[in-house]
Order: structure tokens, then sequence, then C-alpha cells
């Protein structure tokens, strides 16, 4: 037998057992007046507790929050992408509560929002300057749910500073490039122009904020600026003028020995060279060519770069058989950023 009619009878054999005791006493009437409305109540009541009520699911997962591309940001509020469990998607009786801690702050409640038909849920919110890191619960009959995982945007409205290290406004280039070297906030993409040629080139600084950008000049005054935008969007300029020069570059060659007895012959002799850009610093990694012209022997050729130090050198032997008179010894040094250019000694045999 169920439980619930073995509790009725249970309680119908006290009553009538009561009664039997009242019947003695002439309350037949009251009696089965008595066990009816007891018995019924206790089925009324029983009838209405057993009613179905709505399922409550349990909140044991925790919604997920879509981690933004770029968390720097300029704009004054965001969408939160916030998912749910499936089984949650457009249940009324389930909200989303959104925390949000600012630097060295716990997090706080900020909203509470219905879950939408779908799963995804968009959910805005406004940003303060600096760090917002955000956090998600689900909110139902049956408690609030384990956070999600901090989604953190970064506020910054203040445009990137962009110093320029080098060159110094007004220098002259000698090249056909000049290199722009500085620093800005990290990550900030930069677009280098030239108004004078229209030549631009575009490099993004680096986690530390420095930059280095090359960029092609043009003879006489070259007109140069340099917009940044951070990651947050923010947009900043910078200029500068250079003037591309007209030096040339140098090469001065000496020799181990310019006059040369026959009668010693054969004789070591040694040509170096020592280039310099139109600056007048050493010009490294520039083309070289030595050429020995001797009366009475093959003219010697050799090739060369020049080193850190701008020098390069050639060794060779003038052989017997060499005649008396005038030889030269000549150099021709050529660079792609300053050109070519050469210089020569004599040479005598005597």
């Amino acid at each position: 037998m169920p439980f619930v009619g073995r509790l009725i009878l249970a309680l119908g054999l006290v009553a009538l057992g009561l009664g039997v005791l009242y019947v003695g006493m002439g309350g037949l009437g009251k009696v089965v007046g008595a066990i009816g409305s007891t018995v019924g109540g206790f089925v009324e009541g029983v009838t209405a507790t057993a009613s179905p009520r709505p399922s409550v699911l349990p909140v044991s997962s925790a919604p997920t929050i879509d981690a933004p591309e770029e968390p720097y940001t300029n704009a004054t509020t965001v969408d939160l992408v916030v998912t749910v469990p499936s089984q949650l998607a457009g249940n009324a009786a389930y909200k989303l509560r959104v925390y949000l801690a600012l630097k060295d702050q716990t997090p706080a409640p900020i909203t509470e929002v219905p879950i939408a038909a779908t799963p995804t849920t968009k959910v805005p919110v406004e940003l303060s300057n600096g760090v917002n890191d955000f956090t998600v619960t689900i909110v139902g009959p049956s408690g609030e749910s384990d956070p999600s995982a901090v989604a953190r945007f970064f506020q910054d409205t203040v445009p990137p500073k962009i110093t320029i290290a080098a060159p110094a406004n007004g220098a002259i280039v000698n090249g056909k490039a000049v290199t722009i070297t500085g620093k800005t906030q990290g990550r900030t993409t930069l677009i280098a122009r030239n108004a004078s040629n229209g030549a631009s080139i575009t490099a993004d600084a680096g986690t530390d904020g420095k930059f280095s950008l090359t960029l092609a000049i043009t003879a006489g005054v070259n007109r140069i600026t340099i917009d940044g935008t951070d990651p947050a969007g923010n947009a900043s300029q910078a200029s500068l003028i250079v003037k591309r020069g007209t030096g040339k570059l140098t090469v001065v060659l000496t020799a181990s020995n310019y006059q040369i007895r026959q009668s010693k012959l054969p004789e070591s002799i040694r040509l170096t060279a020592l280039a310099s850009d139109p600056d007048g610093r050493p010009l490294a990694n520039a083309a070289v060519t030595f050429t020995l012209s001797i009366p009475g022997i093959k003219t010697l050729t050799q090739d060369g770069t020049t080193g850190a130090d701008g020098r390069a050198s050639f060794t060779t032997t003038i052989p017997k058989g060499a005649d008396k008179g005038q030889g030269s010894a000549t150099v021709l040094i050529s660079s792609d950023a300053f050109g070519s250019t050469q210089d020569y000694t004599v040479i005598t045999i005597k």
C-alpha cells in the first residue's frame, strides 16, 4: 500500500477509536462528522502538496567570456560575449551577474541581465581608465555559479608620445636614405612619409617602444612626418626636416715604398686604401679594386672590401725584369649609398 494510503488509514483508525469512546457518551453524530472532516481535509492537503513543481536546474558550470583580441581600447563601452550551458538559454529563472575589479580592487557586482534565447549573450559594460577585469556568474533558484575566467580590458585614451633620437632636426644626411630611430609606446604602428619624394615606410615599435625606420630621401630639403597609432587606437604625429648632402666619398692610397731600385728586384710592395664616407667616417664594406702598373711587367689587379675601419690592402712582389721608369698604383672604391671614387700614386723604378 502506498505511504499516503497507509497514513490515511492510520489516522482514520485513530479517529474511529475516539468516536467509539465518544459514542458511549451519546455523540455518534458528531463522531461521524469529525471523521469525515478529518480524513477529507488531510486528503485535500496531501493532494495539494503532491502537485508537480517547476524543475530547478542546478548551477554547476561557470559561464565563459570571450577574451578580447586586443585588450587595449580607447572606447568607453565594450560588449562582453558570455556563453552559458545550452540548457539555460532563454530560461527566465536565471540571470547573468557581472563583476568588475579595477586596479588593486576586489571584484564587485555591477549589473545583472537575463540570459538570451541562445547560449551566447552580449552584455554591454562601461570602462574606467586603466585596468578593467570582468568576471560573470550565473544566478538562479539553486544559487550562484563559480565565476568565469577574467576578461581584461585596458582603457587608454592618451595619444602615444613619439620621441625621435636621431637624426637631429635639420641634419645633413649624405646618402640615399635616412634611418630614423626613437622611442614611443610599445607596439605602436608607425608610418613615416617624405613629402618631398612621396616615399613612405611602415613599422611597429617593439614592446619596449623602440623603433627604427629607413626612408628614402631626395636632393635638398626633405620634410618627414611620422604618424603613430597605439594599440588602443590613439594617434599622434612627429616631424623633422633633413637635407641630403652633396658630399662625396674619399679614399686615400698609400704605398709601403714609392721608389724601388731595379738592382734590388724582386721586392715586395704593399698598397693600402683608407675610405671615408661624406661625413668623414670610416666606410666599411665598400668594394675595392687595386691596380698596379709597373713598366716592363704585366699589370696586376686585386679586388676586396674595406673593413670596419674603412681600410683595405694589397700586397704583391715586383719581379726582376721590371724596367726603369714611372709606374702607378690606383685604387677604386664603390658604395651603393655614396657612389664611387678613386685615388692613385706614382711608383718609380730607378
